[in-house]
């Protein structure tokens, strides 16, 4: 009897073991999927993402193009997408038709779908108003906000509100078979600084980890939302007990990742590399137990002064780490761009960029079949 039940108990342990799933267990074959194989992806290489892609960009005359069918500033250099699109849901709890950069919510949900089918992946922020005050934006510095939201009734009402146009959105996302297309969501990110209202000096970590807590749940179990991967994002960090202090828990989060912008090159060039090698370092030190996705977020080097920024600063930060995927930030101005568009400085160098083996554009994505076992 009692080495059936020892034999009983390993069996149970190495089928946790297998499966290897996101913290939400109901979650569709298709998120599971996904998330497995970006956790082997890492193993191969990384994927390189943008944001706004297919939104808008620079054309080489540095005028601005808006919504042009399958335009890409990444494709328009290299010949093909990036890997990984990321959107911002920005307006929508306030019902508005174009998110805070001016991206149409329907557009944006065409292009995920097509992102979908060409095997790409998707990435959501959110930069959502205070629901104590919806005429302030993200950028809003009131202290206690969260603290407020989970005390005072009408601005937790305000804020399941808004989770549920979220919900609305997400469940509005599906494949030619009508499956639901899964999102990495990253929600409360850069919490390690102060600039939005979720930010470390605005609420205590408890607070921060129950509203995030509450977040998933809600989505979860009150929404019953399932193609979503939760994804932990910090700005810089200095130690792993300051990226681990606001951490939900492993049960709360599938994805493990930072913001981290290149200022002040060319002076900063190899502490930018160091100090970005020494947080990847340190997750992966964390992720020895937790064995979640890692990812850096959101990073870029803003106007892209450094003409072999690409394989001299971030190829370097890439190479001997095993990262999920890299996002550079929007085109948005001739003045505010972080991926290279026909004719900019760094374009050339971003090929030979694009062509290491160890970089994953769409194309090679599309080979690995992300969303099936």
């Amino acid at each position: 009897m009692k080495l059936k039940f020892i034999i009983l108990l390993q069996l149970v342990v190495l089928t946790g073991f297998g499966q290897d799933l996101p913290v939400d267990k109901k979650a569709t074959t298709e998120t599971k999927n996904l998330y497995r194989n970006l956790k082997k992806l890492m193993k191969k290489g990384t994927m390189f993402g943008h944001q706004d892609d297919l939104a808008y960009g620079l054309n080489a005359d540095q005028t601005r193009w808006v919504g042009e069918v399958n335009k890409s500033d990444v494709k328009s250099v290299t010949g093909q997408f990036p890997a990984v699109f990321g959107w911002d849901l920005g307006g929508l709890e306030m019902d508005q038709s174009e998110n805070l950069d001016g991206v149409p919510f329907s557009e944006m949900k065409k292009n995920i779908v097509e992102i979908y089918q060409r095997g790409g992946v998707n990435t959501i922020s959110w930069h959502f108003r205070n629901p104590l005050d919806p005429k302030k934006s993200a950028w809003d510095k009131q202290d206690s906000t969260i603290g407020n939201i989970l005390r005072n009734k009408e601005a937790l009402k305000n804020y399941t509100n808004w989770l549920d146009k979220m919900a609305v959105f997400v469940s509005d996302l599906k494949g030619p078979k009508g499956e639901f297309i899964p999102v990495i969501f990253r929600p409360f990110h850069e919490h390690t600084g102060s600039w939005f209202w979720w930010g470390k000096n605005h609420c205590s970590p408890e607070e921060y980890k129950h509203f995030w807590q509450f977040t998933v749940n809600y989505l979860k179990n009150v929404k019953n939302i399932h193609n979503l991967i939760y994804a932990y994002s910090t700005d810089v960090f200095s130690s792993k007990e300051e990226y681990l202090e606001r951490y939900p828990g492993d049960e709360y989060a599938d994805l493990l990742g930072f913001d981290t912008y290149h200022r002040n090159a060319p002076g900063s060039n190899e502490t930018f590399i160091k100090n970005t090698r020494r947080m990847l370092s340190d997750l992966h030190e964390i992720n020895q137990k937790s064995n979640k996705i890692i990812a850096i977020t959101e990073t870029g080097l803003e106007r892209l002064t450094e003409e072999k920024w690409w394989t001299n600063i971030l190829l370097p930060i890439l190479q001997g780490n095993d990262v999920s995927y890299v996002l550079v930030w929007r085109n948005g101005r001739p003045d505010h761009f972080y991926a290279p568009y026909p004719g900019q400085a760094s374009a050339a160098d971003f090929v030979d960029f694009s062509r290491n083996p160890g970089i994953f554009l769409e194309k090679k994505t599309r080979t690995e079949s992300l969303y099936k076992k």
